[in-house]
C-alpha cells in the first residue's frame, strides 16, 4: 500500500515538473518565430527613440527695402518672399525715407545683415545711395555674401564693379517699346513730361533720345514738356495741381490721340486723372504698377488687397473701363518693385542652391514669374552708349505691358526684337 503511494507521489511530482517545462517553453503552433520575435523587439526599441530634430535652412538672405510710406510695393514683395520661405531663412529691414541726408544708417543697416555668419544673399531694392560702399565693405570681409542691387541710384559702372548683380528697369527697351505701342494704338503724338533733375540721369536721358528716334521711324510727333519738380518748394501738391491744370489744355492741343508719359511718380495720379476726363492715351507708368497713380486717380480703396495683384489689377480695370478709359490706358499686372524684392531674392536663392545661374536673364526672368504668374519678362544685358558692349552682370528687365478693357490684353512687347541700333543712341 505504502509503495502504491510513493508510485502515485512520484507520477504526481514528475507531471508538476513537466507542466512548469511547457508554461515556460513556448509551443510550435501560434507562437513567434525567432525572426518575429526580433522585429516585434526593433518596432518596440523604434517607438522609444527620441524623434530628429528638423534642422532650419543651411543658407539666409537678407532684404533691404524702403519704408512702407515710400515704397509699399518694394516692401510688400519682400515680405511675400518671407513669408513664403519662413522668417528663420529671410532677414528684412528698411533704409532711412531720408537716406541721402542719412547716408552712413543707410550704409551701416545693409553692412549689418553681413554679421549673420549663415548670410549668403543680400539684395536691396531700391538700390539707394550708399549701397555701392555698403557692398563694398560686405565683400571686403565676406567675400561668399552674394550683393544683389534692384533699381540702382548710382552710377552702372560704380555699383556694377562692386555688386555681383544689377537689375533696373529696361529704359532702353522701353523707350522703343512705348512708342510701337503707342502707334499700335492709334497715337500720333507723344507727349513726355519731366523737369530738369530727372533729365540728367542717365537712364531719363537715354530714353529721351530713344523714344524722339521711334517716333521718327514710326511718324509720331515728339513732345516734352517741363512740370515742377516736387522735391522743389512747390511740393508735391504744387506739382500736381500743375498736371491737373494743363492736361485739359494739352489735349485740346495735341487731340485725343496723343499718349502722355511722365517721370515722376506724384505727377502720375493727376495725370491719370485727368486723361480719364478728357482724352488721351497712358500706356504705362515710369515705374509700372496697377497701384501707381491708379487708385488715387479712381478713388479706390485697395488696402484689403495688398498684395494680390491679381484681384488689385481686376479691381484698377473694372474701374477704369467704368470711367471709359477701355483701351487706352495700361500697366504691368504686378508691381515692378513688389516683384523685383521678391524676385531677387528667389533668384539668389535658386542660384545659392545651384539651380540657376547668376547672370543668366532666362533663369532670372524665371524666378521673377514665381511672384508675377502667367506674365512674361524680357531684358537683356545693360549696353554701354559708346561702344553698345553689354554688361554680364548689370541687367535691364521689363514686363509684358497690359491694356485695360473688357477684356484687357497684352500688347506682347516681350515678343518683339528692340532694334540693335537703339543701344547706342544716347
Amino acid at each position: 500500500m505504502k509503495r502504491k503511494i510513493v508510485s502515485l507521489l512520484c507520477a504526481g511530482m514528475l507531471m508538476f515538473l513537466m507542466t512548469a517545462c511547457a508554461a515556460k517553453t513556448p509551443t510550435t503552433a501560434g507562437s513567434p518565430s525567432p525572426n518575429e520575435t526580433e522585429e516585434v523587439s526593433m518596432d518596440q526599441e523604434q517607438t522609444v527613440e527620441e524623434p530628429e530634430e528638423e534642422k532650419g535652412p543651411d543658407f539666409h538672405i537678407g532684404i533691404v527695402t524702403g519704408s512702407y510710406s515710400q515704397s509699399e510695393d518694394d516692401r510688400r514683395g519682400a515680405e511675400a518672399f518671407r513669408d513664403k520661405y519662413g522668417s528663420d531663412m529671410v532677414t528684412l529691414a528698411i533704409y532711412p525715407d531720408n537716406f541721402t541726408e542719412e547716408l552712413d544708417t543707410t550704409i551701416q543697416i545693409i553692412v549689418d545683415l553681413a554679421e549673420d555668419p549663415d548670410m549668403k544673399a543680400i539684395i536691396v531694392n531700391q538700390a539707394v545711395d550708399g549701397t555701392t560702399e555698403a557692398f563694398r565693405r560686405i565683400h571686403e570681409k565676406r567675400p561668399d555674401i552674394l550683393c544683389i542691387a534692384g533699381e540702382a541710384y548710382e552710377d552702372f559702372v560704380d555699383i556694377g564693379a562692386e555688386a555681383d548683380l544689377v537689375v533696373n528697369y529696361d529704359f532702353i527697351s522701353r523707350g522703343y517699346l512705348m512708342i510701337r505701342s503707342a502707334h499700335e494704338l492709334g497715337c500720333d503724338t507723344f507727349v513726355h513730361i519731366s523737369f530738369p533733375r530727372h533729365l540728367s540721369y542717365e537712364s531719363v536721358s537715354r530714353q529721351v533720345a530713344i523714344m524722339k528716334a521711334a517716333c521718327e521711324e514710326f511718324g509720331i510727333r515728339f513732345e516734352m514738356v517741363e512740370a515742377p519738380d516736387p522735391t522743389t518748394e512747390v511740393g508735391v501738391p504744387g506739382a500736381q495741381a500743375f498736371i491737373t491744370e494743363h492736361v485739359p489744355e494739352w489735349v485740346e492741343k495735341y487731340g485725343q490721340n496723343s499718349a502722355y508719359f511722365c517721370t515722376n511718380d506724384a505727377h502720375t495720379e493727376p495725370l491719370i486723372r485727368s486723361l480719364l476726363k478728357c482724352g488721351g492715351y497712358f500706356i504705362e507708368a515710369d515705374l509700372p504698377s496697377p497701384l501707381m497713380g491708379y487708385p488715387g486717380a479712381l478713388d479706390l480703396d485697395l488696402n484689403q488687397y495688398a498684395g494680390d495683384f491679381e484681384t488689385i489689377t481686376a479691381k484698377v480695370e473694372e474701374a477704369v473701363v467704368e470711367n471709359g478709359g477701355a483701351g487706352r490706358f495700361g500697366t504691368w499686372r504686378y508691381s515692378y518693385g513688389y516683384t523685383v524684392s521678391a524676385g531677387l531674392a528667389e533668384h539668389a536663392k535658386n542660384v545659392i542652391e545651384g539651380v540657376s545661374d547668376l547672370n543668366s536673364i532666362d533663369d532670372l526672368a524665371k524666378a521673377y514669374k514665381v511672384f508675377s504668374p502667367g506674365v512674361d519678362w524680357n531684358g537683356s544685358g545693360y549696353a554701354d552708349a559708346e561702344t553698345g558692349d553689354r554688361s554680364d552682370n548689370i541687367f535691364l528687365i521689363y514686363q509684358d505691358t497690359y491694356i485695360f478693357g473688357d477684356p484687357g490684353y497684352y500688347l506682347g512687347t516681350t515678343k518683339i526684337e528692340v532694334p540693335e541700333e537703339y543701344f547706342t543712341i544716347q
